[in-house]
């Protein structure tokens, strides 16, 4: 009984909690925290990432063109979407882009360079979706190899 008095006495608030329990609160509202932000970073179910695919891939640090074809989650092409080459660990004296034609085609000229003692090096591409679609393209796209001779 005296303990029971004891209990009902102590004004003590969290200081009687478990430490267990408050780590686990604490963890909790974290974790729910970072779920939330995903699930708002979603922007709807409807939306396709994009994807470019060079042709060829392998190319050497002189004149060269390359087709690159843009394609959606399905395999698609996707039309009216302008493609971007810049320079990666090989470099172009300037960023080359074009938009993609009704099969999803653009053809770009690219002249790259390797620098001194420099075997292999890589042009980077980027896609920006057409206007008003529900694509994106955040994912990174498949670089294009120059290799020297």
């Amino acid at each position: 009984m005296r303990a029971l008095e004891r209990f009902r006495a102590d004004d003590r608030g969290i200081e009687g909690l478990p430490i267990r329990l408050v780590i686990a609160l604490v963890v909790g509202v974290a974790s729910l925290s970072v779920m939330m932000n995903m699930l708002s970073g979603l922007n709807g179910m409807s939306v396709s990432e994009l994807d470019a695919k060079p042709s060829p891939e392998v190319v050497g640090p002189d004149s060269d063109q390359i087709d690159i074809t843009v394609v959606d989650a399905d395999g698609e092409p996707v039309a009216d979407a302008t493609v971007v080459v810049r320079s990666g660990s090989a470099t172009l004296d300037e960023v080359r882009t074009a938009t993609t034609d009704d099969d999803g085609t653009v053809t770009v000229s690219v002249d790259p360079e390797l620098g001194p003692n420099q075997r292999e090096g890589t042009l980077n591409i980027g896609v920006k979706p057409p206007a008003g679609s529900e694509y994106t393209d955040k994912r990174e796209n498949t670089k294009i190899l120059v290799v020297e001779d």
